[in-house]
């Protein structure tokens, strides 16, 4: 079993299906889109008092999985 299942799950009735912390709302997107604005863990777990560092990291498995097992799209070029 992988460390994320059980604690990132998804649901067409919950948030549009998207993949979310179990028990919340709280979406994986969100948990990365904060990590990719520089919050540090402890702000996440402070803005967000239901999460716990477990679910930040299941969250973070659970990417690194999808991206695994899913196509990869191309990033668009860098400015020069």
């Amino acid at each position: 079993m992988n460390e994320w299942q059980g604690v990132i799950v998804s649901d067409p009735n919950i948030m549009m299906g998207k993949p979310i912390v179990a028990g919340t709302r709280i979406t994986v997107e969100l948990i990365l889109e904060k990590l990719a604005a520089g919050e540090s863990y402890q702000q996440i777990l402070e803005a967000h008092p239901r999460l716990t560092l477990d679910a930040v990291l299941s969250a973070i498995a659970f990417a690194a999985a999808a991206l695994r097992a899913d196509v990869v799209y191309p990033a668009p070029p860098l400015a020069a």
